[in-house]
């Protein structure tokens, strides 16, 4: 049905079941909704699908273009729209309005994404139907009247302050070893820190989540050592996917998601190998997942950080026949209950089917050592690649989330030795960290001066007066932070570069190639890190 309708000043027209208006506010209801704009907006946000996925402001101007490699858009978008040539998001749609306002589109169930064409907003459910909010307003108050709709049907997190956190992962990546860890947590001991957290690199394998002969003392052992010094102890961990040489692959394929003609869903590239997903609708694999969690706790574990888990909502064909985002949230519910009073961060996840579930939420790509890769941000359109600059990006877009879940920018760099970023750069992560209220770093105490020490140190113990004041500008304690021009996305490509973009997409879609560079990348920081740990 077609309505007519008035929403602060603008006349426009919905196409919906039915609706009810609360002034500035409209709660749609029906599988598809057409708002039919009186005006053309210069600017879309689009909210991307998982952790990772790009979330920006885009000018209408410039012709959003899909990413590549074409094989990675299973772990870095929603592969259901990644060619989608209309401007879309999933679950969000905004746009500015003529008086400088935002006209907001949002969901409130899941498996739903929105579509700007100009002269039309739309959302769809990718089965049956739902609500949508409608609402018109500052950018402030119509992302928090969201926000607040979706806490109501979906929950919030009961963690008000998020634990201050040292990670493995952007220091020693894979090369961890029981020995280096436990002279790292001596070495640590007058920096407050609330959790001491493992990363990859102590497991057998993606799928077989046992201590592998770099930790020979097991991973009891590690959690006891951690909390004897106060701390919690924390474990990384990638429980939805698998790889081929995993026991659990071979001996359980049929724990897989597979599509309709029986083959294995590829999920992405990684640990130099395909990576294939659980379905977590398979009772054998919940139980599997169960059992898991809980042998993470008994080892003593009381914080996890679960990554990789679109794998869970991948388009597929599943033991149950439910929507895909339903079963993601289903396996997520089984994990949650598993791990207790544990908290639990989420990465590389699906935000909206992940609210009320977890603790805190990743809410940008992995930062790096470096502010920008160019070549895959500009030639490649892939914004969801490590880098500063990505990781900036996409979390300062979605701080809206704030209210109702500890919003994770990932780690801050405080270190001087063999590091390629400048202090500015090091600044912005510090700050944003400060503004998200979540704090995390990996920088090793032995690669800090004495000054660096003492400022990762404030860092930990302050709690700044934090004000929003523009669009990407925040006082902090009075300071001025401006974010606006260290995240424009890259003017579009000119016509040597469009040429080089033809040749190298394909070459890079091929997952050899994917893997040759993955390992150059390992051996690298094997070089780098050997005279260093």
């Amino acid at each position: 049905m077609k309505y007519p309708l008035n929403i602060d000043q603008y006349d426009i027209e919905i196409e919906a079941d039915n609706f009810t208006q609360f002034g500035s506010d409209v709660i749609l209801s029906g599988s598809e909704i057409n708002i039919e704009l009186p005006f053309i907006s210069d600017r879309f946000y689009c909210h991307g699908w998982q952790s990772w996925s790009l979330t920006a402001w885009l000018n209408v101007g410039i012709h959003p273009a899909p990413s590549f490699p074409t094989s990675l858009h299973a772990m870095q978008t929603d592969p259901q729209y990644a060619v989608e040539k209309r401007f879309n998001g999933s679950w969000i749609g905004a746009i500015k309005t003529p008086d400088d306002r935002i006209l907001l589109l949002g969901a409130l169930s899941l498996e739903s994404h929105v579509t700007y064409d100009t002269t039309k907003l739309s959302g769809s459910f990718e089965h049956g139907n739902g609500d949508w909010l409608l609402t018109i307003g500052s950018e402030k108050e119509v992302f928090n009247r969201y926000a607040t709709l979706l806490d109501k049907r979906f929950g919030r997190t009961r963690i008000k302050e998020p634990p201050k956190i040292w990670c493995s992962w952007y220091s020693l990546y894979k090369e961890i070893r029981e020995e280096i860890l436990l002279r790292i947590l001596h070495e640590m001991d007058d920096l407050p820190f609330d959790v001491f957290q493992i990363d990859d690199g102590w497991q057998k394998k993606v799928g077989d989540w046992e201590a592998n002969d770099k930790f020979p003392s097991g991973m009891s052992f590690m959690a006891d050592a951690i909390k004897m010094t106060g701390r919690k102890a924390g474990l990384w961990l990638a429980p939805l996917l698998v790889v081929p040489s995993s026991s659990l692959f071979q001996n359980h394929r049929n724990w897989l998601l597979h599509d309709e003609k029986g083959n294995l869903v590829h999920s992405g590239v990684n640990w130099s190998e395909r990576l294939y997903a659980l379905d977590t609708t398979h009772p054998e694999v919940l139980e599997w997942l169960t059992d898991l969690m809980k042998k993470i706790r008994e080892w003593g574990f009381e914080y996890v950080k679960l990554d990789f888990l679109y794998a869970g909502a991948l388009p597929g064909k599943r033991w149950q026949t439910i929507p895909r985002e339903a079963a993601y949230r289903h396996g997520l519910e089984t994990i949650r209950e598993a791990l207790g009073d544990a908290y639990l961060l989420t990465c590389g996840a699906p935000i909206l089917p992940s609210l009320g579930l977890c603790d805190g939420i990743r809410v940008g790509p992995d930062v790096s050592d470096a502010w920008n890769l160019e070549f895959e941000s500009r030639i490649l359109h892939n914004f969801a690649v490590p880098g500063i600059q990505n990781a900036l990006r996409t979390t300062l877009n979605r701080l809206w989330l704030k209210p109702i879940i500890n919003t994770d920018p990932d780690v801050v760099y405080f270190h001087s030795h063999n590091q390629s970023i400048t202090d500015q750069q090091k600044c912005l992560l510090k700050n944003l960290a400060e503004i998200s209220e979540f704090k995390a770093t990996s920088d090793l105490p032995a690669w800090l001066t004495l000054s660096e020490r003492q400022e990762l140190h404030t860092f930990l113990v302050s709690r700044p007066k934090i004000q929003h004041i523009g669009e990407y500008v925040y006082l902090l304690n009075g300071t001025t932070c401006d974010y606006s021009e260290f995240i424009k996305l890259p003017e579009p490509l000119n016509w040597f570069e469009k040429i080089v973009q033809f040749f190298f997409k394909n070459l890079a879609n091929s997952p050899l190639i994917l893997m040759i560079f993955k390992g150059f990348s390992t051996a690298r920081i094997r070089k780098k890190l050997k005279s260093e740990i």
